[in-house]
């Protein structure tokens, strides 16, 4: 598929490369360029998540907060305090050494961590398209501002040649310096 002249000439004038060498987010930038269309929005992974996808990530942002910490600190003292209290009448559900308590926390710890290394690559994942998206962005803003240099420069040598093509007609440096009176 040949691309159409408007794409080719950017391509070249701004990457000096044939639209056919890009890469696919070059292409995708020159796209945009040449359609004059606003750099859109990637979806969000969000939106696509599973109720398990859900409930990993909500587990994930309790697992990982200073209220369950907290929490789970208190929970364990309250477990060793009445076992300790209940040991003295010989009723402790978990009598020292806790091995009850040892085997909690090995469980959570063997469920806690899968979830929060799916929470993560998820998380991983929306941060690579975001940065996709802001090298895409990026890359736009630096094309058109090369456009716009060129086009500057352009702007001024015609000036200069204009300026040129009048100081030499008669009587011009009088009418530059004074305005152009009629």
């Amino acid at each position: 598929m040949t691309p159409d002249p408007r794409r080719q000439e950017l391509a070249l004038g701004l990457l000096a490369m044939p639209y056919a060498d890009l890469t696919p987010v070059q292409r995708s930038v020159v796209d945009l360029i040449a359609a004059e269309t606003p750099t859109g929005l990637t979806p969000v992974l969000a939106d696509g998540r599973s109720g398990w996808d859900r409930l990993a990530d909500r587990m994930a942002e309790v697992g990982g907060s200073w209220t369950f910490l907290g929490g789970f600190a208190l929970a364990m003292a309250l477990w060793i305090g009445a076992n300790l209290v209940l040991a003295g009448w010989t009723r402790a559900f978990d009598p020292y050494p806790f091995i009850f308590l040892n085997l909690v926390l090995s469980t959570l710890a063997a469920v806690q961590a899968p979830v929060i290394l799916m929470s993560q690559n998820r998380q991983t994942a929306r941060d690579r398209q975001a940065a996709e998206h802001d090298y895409r962005v990026n890359l736009r803003a630096e094309l058109e501002i090369m456009r716009l240099h060129d086009r500057l420069q352009l702007s001024e040598r015609q000036l200069q040649r204009i300026e040129a093509a009048l100081a030499v007609l008669p009587g011009s440096a009088e009418r530059i310096g004074r305005g152009v009176e009629r």
